[in-house]
């Protein structure tokens, strides 16, 4: 049994359009995505970069990448993921 992904949060580089609104409602489209957040880290001449976060029951990586790239975005990495039964949050650290 393969453990599902309930939470995804992307460094994203995307164009000016579509817009992030447009980029948040394809994605929270997709089977297994409850929530979708893109938050605008940094604007551009003629790009965004964005923080995609997504949550939900069982996200399909492959098919959120395949969205961002159709839409002539690309990821620049994957800054966390939860997967298992539930979410769970990080825990302070004495680093932190």
């Amino acid at each position: 049994m393969i453990g599902k992904i309930r939470r995804l949060v992307l460094d994203a580089l995307k164009p000016m359009e579509p817009n992030i609104i447009e980029l948040a409602k394809a994605i929270s489209l997709k089977d297994g995505v409850s929530a979708v957040n893109i938050s605008m880290v940094e604007i551009d001449l003629k790009v965004e970069n964005v923080k995609i976060t997504i949550e939900g029951d069982d996200i399909n990586f492959e098919e959120i990448r395949d969205i961002i790239e159709d839409m002539g975005g690309s990821i620049h990495s994957l800054d966390e993921v939860v997967a298992g039964k539930m979410i769970i949050d990080d825990s302070a650290t004495l680093q932190d």
